[in-house]
């Protein structure tokens, strides 16, 4: 009877091994076609091997910051180029400095950092564009900065200054490409009266571009002093990402940017910042609540206080706001117009209250238009309505630059090989293959981008004014 009972346990435990081991086979299996159809994002950062080959023997300058991360290994870029023997001779850093630890529209000075001894260089305040004695000693500029995809986000204006500072001296310029974390194209595009530090270029506030496609706008729109295709521009490529993909930020972008959730409403919370509202600058979750000192605006609560690290002297410090919390709020993401007509409604409507800097916020805003029609009560279905026509050119424009797959819903046609058509040879630069997957092709007007995929070329035909090379 025991020898029974035994073999019927060992037929029972040997029955659950198989059924566990097949589990795990078809979760492992499962992991492998998860993979396989969303295989890992690799940054233009990461692709080391590449880069040494493109920077030894160069004496090179970083436009860096605390982002410039490889992610895979949480390496810095510039210990990851020091390790591979690469002469970085100094770091130009944007707003918020080399650490990200300077609070907004705060100015820094000169500095040294501590672990390398590498001399940093402030662009930002009265020195926003590198002069010619600082790059004087460079071979190459390299810039490698995580950018939230918003017209105000200053970190593309300091690339716009660096790229005319090459154009003007003479250097290459080499982007390495990151995602956009709000890859979308929404928002009044940019009038040239409202240009600034703020909005330089005219774009829409989300512009659906990486860094390095908004690079090749720049350059080949002729929107830098020294004219159309004036820069000598490279792109380095990310891998396995394209428009629309998600992208969670591995560090925070800038000191009030803390989180996703505050990356994402951020476009539609900034305009706040030239009002007399509260975004929560001042408390752990800034751009994510929105608050004035008046309890009749809403039952949630916070008090702004100077807190090192996000804002020693934050909009209505000390003062307790009531409004909304946004933390757990199902933003859809893009840019919305409802805070801002809510609150303002919220203050009756009363303009010299709500837009006590008006010209900040058409700055922001990058024409005065979107204020009248708040101001007008129209509503935000009408507001957007308005912008279409000029979104429609903005993304024909667009696509000359694109350097990935755009948008699924789209459903645009990948061109074949056989679609395109070869330029004259005068207009041919180089073309040259490394090793079995890099495609190197750079020319004038036109040019064309292509990169392998196993033993099939996937090609893009893209016109543009302006020289580039493009690393896939």
């Amino acid at each position: 009877m025991k020898s029974k009972l035994i073999i019927i346990l060992l037929s029972f435990a040997t029955c659950f091994f198989l059924i566990a081991t097949e589990a795990c086979a078809g979760n492992t299996q499962t992991s492998q076609v998860r993979e396989a159809v969303e295989p890992e994002i690799i940054l233009g950062a990461e692709r080391m091997e590449l880069l040494t080959e493109l920077l030894k023997e160069k004496r090179v300058g970083l436009v860096i910051n605390h982002t410039s991360i490889l992610e895979k290994t949480e390496t810095h870029l510039l210990d990851a180029l020091l390790a591979n023997h690469i002469q970085v001779v100094k770091v130009f850093a944007p707003e918020h400095g080399f650490r990200g630890k300077a609070e907004a529209g705060e100015e820094f000075t000169d500095s040294r950092d501590p672990k390398t001894g590498i001399p940093i260089i402030s662009i930002y305040g009265n020195n926003k564009k590198p002069t010619p004695e600082q790059v004087a000693d460079l071979d190459i500029l390299v810039f490698d900065i995580q950018d939230v995809g918003a017209r105000f986000y200053t970190y593309i204006s300091t690339m716009h200054y660096v790229m005319e500072a090459c154009a003007e001296n003479k250097k290459p310029f080499m982007v390495l490409d990151r995602p956009n974390p709000n890859d979308f194209i929404d928002g009044p595009i940019l009038k040239k009266k409202y240009a600034s530090f703020v909005g330089m270029h005219p774009i829409p506030v989300l512009h659906g571009l990486t860094v390095g496609e908004l690079a090749g706008m720049i350059n080949g729109e002729g929107w830098l002093n020294s004219g159309a295709g004036s820069c000598d521009l490279t792109v380095v490529t990310m891998k396995n990402w394209q428009h629309g993909k998600p992208y969670r930020l591995p560090v925070k972008p800038s000191p009030n940017l803390p989180n996703e959730q505050s990356v994402r409403l951020y476009p539609s919370l900034c305009f706040f910042e030239a009002t007399p509202i509260s975004i929560g600058r001042g408390t752990y979750f800034p751009f994510q609540v929105i608050g004035y000192p008046d309890p009749a605006l809403g039952d949630f609560s916070f008090t702004p206080v100077s807190l090192p690290g996000f804002d020693t002297n934050p909009l209505q410090k000390d003062k307790k706001c009531y409004g909304v919390d946004l933390r757990e709020y199902a933003f859809e993401g893009g840019l919305t117009l409802r805070f801002v007509q809510d609150f303002f409604d919220k203050l009756d409507r009363n303009t010299q209250v709500f837009f006590s800097r008006a010209n900040w916020f058409d700055l922001l805003a990058g024409t005065n238009q979107l204020r009248q029609q708040i101001t007008a009560g129209m509503p935000e279905a009408e507001i957007r309505a308005s912008w279409q026509p000029e979104l429609a050119e903005y993304k024909k424009m667009r696509s000359h630059y694109l350097l990935y797959p755009d948008y699924k819903q789209e459903n645009k046609k990948k061109a074949s090989v056989t679609d395109l058509h070869e330029p004259p040879v005068k207009d041919k630069m180089h073309t040259k293959r490394i090793l079995n997957t890099l495609l190197i092709i750079h020319f004038n007007r036109p040019y064309q981008l292509c990169r392998d995929t196993g033993n099939n070329a996937i090609c893009r035909h893209i016109t543009g004014y302006y020289r580039t090379r493009c690393y896939y």
